[in-house]
């Protein structure tokens, strides 16, 4: 290898050193002025890689200085002793990133930083229910002693995995005081009924021909029905609510576990896997939920595991569950977490779509059903009661009461058909 080529690779080496030095400089300048953890973590993170590459490229210079010959040795030369003057610069020169040549890449990132602004946070105080504490003013004491006995262990479950912001002895009693205010409501209604007939047709209300008696046997079922289907409904909303906060968790989990597998591949802690996913915002259903165990860790002061099994237990959603008791056990036997999160990722995201094709083909039966249901046989029994009435068979109804049959009818299978498939199909992300 010749002088020149020794000479030339030294140049590069030293200008690859200039341009590394230079980048150090401007993320260091970049790293003062950023605020978001994440931003600092990631330009850390550049920072060491630029100084290895620093090193690397300072070791080979030294390696190409050492195999460098010199044909000729140079002659000596007497220096003569210079006496250097100490000068004090006038004015300061601050060397900053205002002197320095940006590229575009680091010109759209200071315009993005500066573009930020401070999210203001307010913090609401919530104020208790006048309607529940008036529940609890009124039941709580009773219903503490049906809490003790465990007799409720099924709802007190359901409203833990609900998130509904109510204790057992508060809903208890809100349910208590419902279905007492419903059975007042029930019986008023039944005395109106006894003197008075409601019908579709003008006047509405006229009054009753029938006897008391006669009439009450007839109408006696409203004070059982009313209070019953409320107590029915009360009791069951917190399994109703975590079944559908099951199905939201679901629909987002796969997902989720995808931009986890992607965190957890930059070997970050485990802990901070949940905080970051969190934080983004974009699975409101799991956030919840992975703030409950954060919550655990940083303020209960439990250890990962023993928060994730926690979590597992309390957990709406059976998949959701299953990922956390993975994990426990994964973390525990020392296991690499990306490609935990990537195989179970996999696995979600096939269910997903296995669900979603049965949703599809159930919407297509929904469907056929709806057009032969709310558009066919409406009007083959209009045609029907019409003959009826012409040849003078069957039930004599005017044309107005027909009309308002059909319409009411069809108003209503309308209003179950939309409550059945908004049940059925949750918002798809």
């Amino acid at each position: 290898m010749t002088i020149e080529q020794d000479v030339d690779k030294i140049k590069e080496a030293v200008l690859k050193e200039k341009i590394t030095v230079k980048e150090i400089s401007s993320l260091f300048s970049y790293l003062k002025n950023s605020e978001d953890k994440q931003e600092k973590a990631m330009m850390n993170n550049q920072i060491e890689k630029l100084k290895n590459n620093l090193k690397e490229t300072n070791n080979n210079l030294f390696l190409v200085l050492d195999g460098l010959m010199i044909q000729q040795s140079l002659s000596d030369v007497s220096l003569k002793p210079v006496q250097i003057k100490s000068k004090i610069p006038e004015k300061k020169v601050k060397f900053g990133k205002s002197q320095e040549k940006l590229s575009e890449l680091e010109r759209d990132v200071i315009k993005r930083l500066k573009k930020k602004k401070e999210k203001i946070v307010e913090k609401k105080e919530k104020k208790p229910n006048p309607y529940v504490t008036l529940a609890n003013n009124l039941f709580s004491g009773y219903v503490k002693t049906i809490v003790k006995q465990k007799r409720l262990a099924s709802l007190e479950k359901d409203l833990i995995k609900s998130n509904l912001s109510f204790t057992s002895v508060s809903y208890l009693s809100t349910l208590i005081l419902t279905t007492m205010i419903s059975t007042v409501i029930a019986f008023l209604f039944f005395i109106l009924l006894l003197f008075f007939n409601i019908g579709i047709k003008l006047p509405i209300i006229t009054p009753v021909t029938e006897s008391i008696g006669v009439r009450m046997l007839e109408i006696f079922w409203i004070i059982i029905i009313v209070p019953a289907a409320t107590l029915f409904f009360m009791y069951s909303y917190p399994n109703l609510e975590k079944k559908s906060l099951e199905r939201r968790i679901e629909q987002e989990l796969p997902f989720a576990t995808i931009h986890m597998a992607a965190v957890a591949g930059s070997l970050i802690e485990p802990t901070k896997i949940f905080s970051i996913i969190s934080s983004t915002g974009e699975y409101p259903s799991l956030r919840k939920e992975f703030n409950k165990l954060l919550n655990e860790i940083n303020v209960y002061g439990y250890d990962l595991v023993t928060a994730l099994k926690d979590r597992a237990v309390n957990s709406p959603s059976q998949k959701l569950s299953e990922l956390f008791n993975g994990l426990a056990t994964t973390i525990t036997s020392g296991g690499d977490l990306f490609n935990f999160f990537d195989k179970r990722s996999q696995t979600l995201l096939f269910d997903y779509r296995l669900d979603k094709e049965k949703k599809t083909k159930s919407a297509e039966t929904f469907m056929d059903i709806y057009i032969s249901v709310v558009i066919a046989a409406p009007m083959i029994l209009m045609l029907l009661l019409m003959m009826m009435k012409i040849s003078g068979l069957g039930i004599s109804l005017s044309t107005s009461t027909l009309t308002l049959l059909v319409v009411g009818g069809v108003s209503l299978i309308n209003i179950f058909f939309l409550a059945f498939l908004q049940i059925k199909q949750p918002g798809a992300i």
